[in-house]
């Protein structure tokens, strides 16, 4: 049930990211609007996972993406069996259309970028509040371009079913690492790197590292242009 505020309706949010300054400027901005207070504060899903227990159940978890330990897909399927009332609001830098799918597929009700303003996040929470969903322009038009992109190459499906780390590591693949290089950058074993490649390899009907590459490229996963 909401929090009673001198008569008004409270509804409360955890925010889980891990970017301390990022992480605090929002609750600071969340506990500014009257009908929100921030429950707590997490450093990833992990995180966020093991604090639920000591708080009352938020009514809406704000979620990043790209988070370390847990990352925002693992946490918000999570919440999805475990706590169904709560609902997620997704965070991203991107607007990449496989990001904001996987997310809406594992439970978010809705998905808003970090360059957004105030009044977005606001309108955000209060429409994932009283309505159980926030549908953006942003949001509908991706879904919209990535459901014809279906239906006219069934392929492009495929990169829902990789993990966040498995995007990562066709990110790696790319460039002139190694393999014992890639697992040295993720903190992985070379065994764990085996197994990411040879699981994409069977999940993508690929045979080679080059077949990997190109994929990734064909598919928007990797921009050779940017250079990080």
């Amino acid at each position: 049930m909401p929090l009673e505020n001198n008569g008004a309706q409270t509804y409360t949010v955890a925010l889980a990211d891990d970017h301390v300054l990022i992480r605090n400027g929002l609750a600071g901005l969340i506990n500014s609007f009257p009908d929100y207070k921030v429950l707590f504060q997490a450093a990833n899903g992990q995180d966020f996972i093991d604090q639920l227990p000591l708080h009352d159940l938020p009514h809406v978890a704000l979620l990043d993406i790209n988070m370390p330990k847990k990352d925002g897909y693992e946490t918000a399927n999570w919440i999805r069996h475990h706590h169904p009332s709560v609902k997620i609001l997704a965070l991203s830098m991107y607007d990449n259309e496989n990001y904001i799918i996987r997310m809406l597929k594992n439970g978010a009700k809705g998905y808003i970028l970090k360059d957004a303003e105030p009044a977005e996040l606001k309108l955000a929470l209060d429409s994932i509040i009283h309505k159980g969903y926030h549908y953006s322009e942003l949001v509908t038009g991706h879904l919209i371009n990535t459901i014809n992109k279906f239906d006219e190459d069934p392929k492009a499906k495929t990169a829902l079913l990789l993990s966040d780390r498995e995007l990562e590591f066709l990110q790696y693949v790319c460039s002139e690492l190694s393999y014992k290089e890639i697992a040295d950058k993720m903190f992985l074993s070379p065994r764990t790197i085996d197994g990411y490649r040879d699981a994409m390899f069977e999940k993508l009907n690929i045979k080679t590292r080059v077949g990997l590459a190109l994929y990734a490229v064909k598919n928007g996963i990797v921009n050779l242009n940017n250079k990080s």
